[in-house]
């Protein structure tokens, strides 16, 4: 196991983030998450986020990242959520079509910590407890 370090510390935090679509939509496909994704990598170079595995459904996302620790967390969300939200449905027609006025996200979120387990052990964990 790699560590992150930066000037004055050494660290490992992983942690694992699901959005989920306003009113469970199912309007998330191949083409949206990976646009979803693109900017996902491209905002989090900005806050010292880095993806290490994205996966969707049709109304959600869940997504491995891993990060320092002086990133905000909560306002990269917000951020990502706000930006991501307006750019999709402006590319997206269909997407427009069914969430008109509103964010494409869902106002909540789940981020938990990983405490820098392998995906492998996190995947299990996840379909052991039912998450989808």
């Amino acid at each position: 196991m790699k560590l992150d370090s930066n000037n004055h510390s050494v660290f490992l935090l992983h942690y694992h983030l699901v959005l989920i679509v306003k009113y469970r939509r199912s309007v998330i496909d191949d083409n949206i998450s990976d646009y979803a994704k693109g900017k996902f990598v491209s905002l989090g170079k900005k806050y010292n986020i880095s993806l290490l595995e994205w996966n969707h459904d049709e109304d959600h996302i869940h997504i491995l990242f891993k990060a320092h620790p002086n990133t905000e967390l909560s306002k990269f969300i917000n951020a990502y959520k706000s930006a991501s939200s307006r750019l999709i449905k402006k590319d997206f027609p269909q997407v427009r079509k069914r969430l008109w006025k509103e964010m494409f996200w869902s106002r909540s979120f789940c981020l938990l910590t990983t405490g820098g387990s392998p995906i492998d052990v996190v995947r299990k964990y996840i379909e052991n407890q039912g998450i989808k």
